[in-house]
């Protein structure tokens, strides 16, 4: 709705500043305006005036100021049109009139936004009911539960082909209205319209202020043409301008949550779910210009959260190409990506909060994407490394803002003149030098690409040269993530604490991380204490438990992926277990080696080229592969537990 210049003047002269502002700040007379605390940050004195002469307010302690316009805008987290409506309302004046064809276009609107939410009522009550079966069982598979559900109204179209457009028919909502909310499939070769969602799980899809405008479904028959279908463009829907999760992000991020961009329905909840709720999707598409301008209206630096696989790069590489010509200051994007092979639904199963918050907290610049992307491949040759310098000065050209252009420029060339720098090894790191071939960089933040980010970096995470040592326990992504073996070892501790008596060194000198580490540091002050052989499961449990390690322990066990290793259970007999244990640490120390041996042979390699240091490289690959998953062959029980033990 547009709102004439002569509307606005008589709403700022019906309602002083000092009126509107008084209802969130506590103001005070201070000469001939009034003072009080900032509503925008915290301080002990007042620093926020507002002037009702000026008809205006100004902050000092965050540089703000504005009309009563901007600061209903500022902190209700609310569009222009709807301060508006707010102010107007609390004035006691009536909004101008719109035209005859608005008001139709406003009724028609309407009308389809009650169809729409017939339509959630429906797909909800369905999920509810016997027929819903199906569908409950894979919601509980994917660890919504019935809140969770309740809270994003998920529901469940019936099989049915006829099931929707019957029940709203019942209602008395005509067929072209049906269609033209995008519920039925129709078209000249059709006679009879028929639902477009059939044996679906159903999402609904809100608009800016939470009304349903459209349904995303998933499939349950792993044989439907598509695993997910959307709702077509509607008058209500268009699928590039609008967000999953959009209205609940928006106040969310009003009120200081981080806004994240993830790629799905399911990967929203369960960031929600794990307490990120600022976290919105696209509809099934690539991000498009509209929901970049969207996404920037509600937070200057948003997070887009990608698969660590290829498909994930690719996609944070297309949103480099669509954020670069429209950048302003201090508009950018920051780029999270997850572990390969995950997306934010497994880690929030297997590592909860942490390891989101985890992968979120390292989230890259735009620049260092952007970097990342040009320095892949090999620049071993003049012609290929004036290829690089050319593509990089032209990159800048297509930001648009001038200012912004300026400094990507000098940022570029500064990466670039350190990218061909002739290599200073370094000893940042202890006494041996390291390495980081310049074609396998990924472009830390950190200017040198020569130098690998380690523990006295913590702000730009160590750069991975190869798949072994990304696997390895010296290197994983999120530290949060406890690694089988290491959860396998401590399990049996766990289980059988008498390990303790004879072994709690051996179990100090392993080298574990993140909240594998907490668990062992905390079991071994328990034994420091006076505790050993003389402790039962239950009673260490209870006692890691109280140092708030329970979480920890529920990690342990959802990290063990196989049933194999029976020596670590709690039916094991002692000698099966002492056997068990012996050749669970020789993994672990074996591989801690290799791991160790293979940094030797990449800054080898990267030193000198040499076919010797290849083929060193390679052979101590081969050796890490055959390793993976060696832990599963420790078969249990052996004789004591009345199976027959192989070691490996």
């Amino acid at each position: 709705m547009r709102f004439t210049p002569q509307f606005l003047d008589e709403l700022k002269a019906r309602l002083p500043v000092s009126e509107v502002v008084g209802k969130r700040v506590k103001l005070s007379k201070a000469g001939r305006e009034w003072k009080g605390l900032s509503p925008f940050n915290k301080e002990k004195t007042a620093s926020f005036f507002v002037n009702d002469q000026k008809q205006a307010w100004f902050d000092f302690s965050s540089g703000q100021n504005g009309s009563i316009f901007d600061f209903v805008m500022k902190t209700d987290g609310v569009t222009f049109p709807e301060a508006v409506e707010r102010l107007a309302q609390m004035a006691g004046m009536a909004l101008p009139k719109v035209s005859r064809e608005d008001e139709a276009r406003d009724a028609r609107r309407k009308t389809l936004h009650d169809i729409c939410e017939l339509a959630a009522k429906f797909f909800e009550a369905s999920l509810a009911s016997k027929a819903g079966a199906k569908a409950r069982g894979y919601l509980a598979d994917r660890g919504l539960d019935a809140a969770t559900q309740l809270k994003f109204r998920v529901g469940y179209a019936l099989a049915d082909r006829y099931a929707l457009k019957e029940h709203l028919g019942s209602l008395g909502i005509p067929v072209p209205d049906m269609i033209e909310a995008g519920l039925l499939i129709a078209a000249d070769d059709i006679p009879v319209p028929y639902d477009r969602f059939r044996d679906r799980v159903m999402f609904p899809i809100g608009d800016l202020r939470g009304r349903i405008i459209a349904f995303g479904g998933r499939a349950l028959d792993k044989d439907a043409p598509a695993k997910y279908l959307n709702s077509p463009e509607t008058p209500l829907f268009h699928k590039g301008a609008n967000l999953y999760n959009f209205a609940p992000a928006r106040q969310a991020v009003h009120d200081g949550a981080a806004l994240i961009v993830v790629e799905g329905y399911v990967d929203v909840i369960a960031m929600v779910t794990s307490g990120f709720p600022a976290a919105v999707a696209p509809l099934g598409t690539a991000l498009t210009e509209d929901q970049l301008g969207l996404l920037w209206k509600m937070a200057d630096e948003p997070i887009l959260c990608f698969d660590g696989d290829n498909a994930g790069l690719r996609a944070a590489y297309r949103a480099v190409d669509l954020a670069l010509p429209r950048l302003k200051p201090g508009k950018s994007l920051r780029f999270a990506l997850l572990p390969e092979g995950q997306d934010p639904d497994d880690l929030a199963r297997s590592g909860g909060r942490a390891a989101l918050e985890e992968v979120i907290n390292s989230a890259r610049p735009l620049a260092a994407m952007l970097w990342s992307r040009e320095t892949e491949g090999q620049f071993d040759t003049p012609e290929r490394r004036a290829a690089l310098e050319a593509r990089i000065r032209e990159i800048a050209n297509v930001i648009g803002d001038e200012s912004v252009r300026k400094y990507y420029r000098q940022d570029l060339e500064a990466r670039l003149a350190q990218f061909f720098a002739p290599a200073t090894p370094t000893n940042n790191f202890g006494s041996r030098r390291q390495f980081v071939p310049r074609e396998q960089w990924r472009g830390n933040d950190n200017r040198n690409p020569r130098r690998p980010q380690g523990a006295r970096a913590a702000a730009s995470p160590y750069l991975v040269v190869s798949q072994q040592l990304a696997a390895s326990p010296l290197h994983r992504a999120h530290a949060t993530t406890i690694s089988r073996r290491e959860a396998l070892i401590l399990q049996a501790v766990l289980n059988h604490p008498w390990l303790l008596h004879d072994h709690v060194e051996e179990l100090g000198h392993l080298e574990f991380k993140g909240e594998a580490e907490k668990l062992k540091s905390a079991i071994i002050d328990y034994v420091a204490a006076g505790h050993d052989g003389d402790t039962d499961p239950v009673t260490l449990r209870a006692e890691l438990e109280a140092r708030g390690l329970r979480e920890a322990m529920e990690r342990v066990a959802r990290a063990i992926t196989t049933a194999d290793v029976w020596g670590t259970g709690p039916d094991a007999a002692p000698d099966d277990v002492l056997v068990t244990w012996q050749q669970l640490i020789a993994l672990h120390r074996q591989w801690h080696s290799l791991t160790k041996e293979l940094k030797d042979a990449e800054y080898a390699l990267g030193q000198d080229a040499s076919e010797a240091n290849y083929l060193r490289l390679r052979d101590v690959k081969t050796r890490l592969s055959g390793m993976e998953g060696t832990e599963a062959q420790i078969e249990g029980f052996g004789a004591p537990s009345g199976r027959p033990a192989r070691s490996i």
